[in-house]
């Protein structure tokens, strides 16, 4: 997908693009061997060819930073085939005051959860979100990676970051996470179905004043399936996406 992308040029947007794909020019290489482009003045196409050589540059270089600056965010999610080897799905909780109390990161087959007052440090999270290329979340641009950086400002979170929720919108699905699993039957373990952000707040505030194990274990089991989740969620709205937008079909396999 993201090689037939050029909407990282400026002027272009999807019915441009569309329009592109119509008339032969369905990827970068072939928009380069063009002379001449309808709708595209010589001085333009130059320009563009100059945008062009330095996307394929930097594509080569496996250089997915460059990308989430060019990208325009709603189109971010072009990048998820190219980079869903290397990503990151993120969630994170918090207590009654609105402070961070769990990081979950789910990345190359494992999850790892940062719980405060253990293992939830700047050191130890930077090290872990250093080692992908694309950050994968739900509402992370409003709510995870603001909270994220409002107690941590030197996280390396200068990933491209496609948020779930808005791809959802652009496919017509409305409703938090477990809403849309529903409508998916992505499911969760029987002792985690049901539990919601509030019940997060109760199990953390049980095991933080009275040590109750069983509440601390649900609420990291509740953590990891919100993450996880966001791999089988990113996989379809993928799809959906390069359907809806090509009319074709796509692989997300690994």
């Amino acid at each position: 997908m993201i090689t037939s992308t050029f909407c990282l040029l400026p002027g272009i947007g999807r019915t441009t693009e569309r329009r592109l794909w119509r008339e032969g020019i369905a990827t970068w290489s072939n928009f380069l061997a063009a002379s001449s482009i309808r709708g595209i003045s010589t001085v333009r196409k130059s320009l563009y060819d100059e945008g062009i050589s330095e996307a394929q540059t930097h594509y080569t270089r496996d250089d997915a930073r460059y990308f989430g600056v060019v990208l325009p965010q709603r189109e971010q999610w072009r990048l998820y085939e190219w980079l869903r080897e290397r990503a990151v799905y993120l969630d994170i909780e918090t207590d009654s005051f609105g402070q961070i109390t769990i990081v979950g990161c789910y990345g190359h087959g494992r999850f790892t959860s940062f719980v405060r007052g253990e293992s939830l440090d700047v050191r130890q999270l930077a090290d872990e979100l250093s080692q992908y290329d694309l950050l994968v979340t739900f509402c992370g641009t409003t709510f995870d990676v603001p909270m994220l950086l409002a107690q941590f400002p030197s996280l390396p979170l200068d990933q491209p970051h496609i948020d779930l929720c808005f791809v959802g919108r652009q496919l017509g699905y409305r409703g938090g996470l477990k809403a849309i699993e529903a409508q998916l039957d992505i499911t969760r373990a029987a002792d985690l179905q049901g539990l919601n952000g509030h019940d997060a707040v109760l199990l953390w505030n049980r095991w933080r004043h009275s040590h109750d194990m069983e509440a601390r274990e649900r609420l990291l089991g509740y953590n990891e399936a919100d993450c996880v989740n966001l791999e089988r969620l990113a996989d379809t709205f993928y799809c959906e996406m390069v359907r809806r937008l090509e009319g074709g079909t796509c692989s997300t396999a690994g």
